[in-house]
């Protein structure tokens, strides 16, 4: 984590104490989390919070048409992207797993008045398993910057882990400059572009994230709930820029699964984000509501960059 945070106390401790408070409810692999109770018995009684982000990855998950699937997690873990140790399963093994993907089937009932902070009860499948690593960051990124302006917070860059959530502009009034990471290995710099920014989340999903290779064959984290297998769509990275880091993190995964054309689509019908899609190819597109505040680096000024348009 990388905390910037404009003021006239040191909000840094207060920041990292909420993000590390998320992390607990929210870990897949924290044993005490409720997302482990739910994976482990089926359902949980969770927070207020923690229910509606469930709520809002569902939601992604419908716009997307599975795309994302927050059910996915058998099978990534039988791949070893959440335990490291790394293995290609048999496709009999995938099959069996994906029996039980189906983000449909999971059940939030909220305790009380809808409108309260009583917080709800979580049903999944036999064999289903839950993972919210899909959207947490984003999720949290949002919640911060929020909790941080209630306390007169008025310039902040918050940087989890390639997720980046800006409040205001630089204290020097200029907008913040973020850096959207190159996704392929020859690159001199790392950077492939830099956003422009102000009270904005920019969140870039890639299979250059996390990835291992076998027998010279490069596999990575982000895998088509269609296959189980990770997905191949064409594009190398997905940067989605917004206001709902949730919407952000979980659009930048699922479009990457989706490839370009399919996930053009999905901006063309949503009024809450924009996008940089960089092909395997070596091509950018820029959908038309960032085009003014997005620019290619030095290193990749020649590269065909093309505005998408609504």
């Amino acid at each position: 984590m990388e905390l910037e945070i404009a003021g006239s106390s040191d909000y840094t401790l207060q920041a990292e104490q909420m993000i590390r408070d998320l992390e607990r409810e929210l870990s897949v692999t924290d044993e005490d989390s409720k997302i482990a109770e739910l994976n482990r018995n089926g359902t949980a009684t969770v927070s207020w919070q923690v229910s509606k982000i469930i709520e809002g990855a569902l939601d992604v998950c419908d716009r997307t048409e599975g795309a994302l699937d927050i059910s996915i997690y058998p099978v990534l873990r039988a791949w070893g992207f959440t335990t490291g140790e790394y293995r290609v399963p048999s496709d009999d093994e995938i099959m069996g797993l994906l029996a039980n993907v189906d983000y449909k089937k999971i059940v939030v009932e909220q305790a009380g008045n809808t409108g309260g902070n009583a917080g709800a009860k979580v049903t999944i499948p036999d064999g289903a398993m839950v993972d919210l690593g899909s959207v947490a960051k984003g999720y949290t990124g949002t919640y911060v910057a929020d909790e941080l302006r209630k306390l007169g917070v008025t310039s902040a860059l918050l940087n989890l882990g390639g997720n980046v959530q800006c409040i205001g502009v630089k204290p020097n009034g200029d907008k913040w400059k973020v850096a959207v990471k190159s996704p392929f290995d020859d690159s001199k710099t790392g950077m492939l572009g830099v956003v422009a920014a102000d009270d904005i989340a920019i969140i870039t999903s890639g299979g250059y994230e996390r990835f291992f290779e076998d027998n010279g064959v490069r596999y990575w984290h982000i895998l088509d709930p269609k296959t189980g297998k990770p997905a191949d769509s064409g594009l190398a990275s997905v940067t989605v820029v917004g206001k709902n880091g949730l919407v952000c993190d979980g659009m930048s995964t699922a479009l990457f699964v989706k490839g370009l054309d399919e996930a053009i689509e999905v901006w063309r019908a949503s009024n809450d984000f924009e996008a940089v899609f960089v092909t395997q190819d070596r091509k950018v597109y820029v959908t038309e509501g960032l085009a003014h505040d997005f620019s290619l680096t030095p290193e990749y000024s020649a590269m065909q960059l093309t505005v998408v348009e609504r």
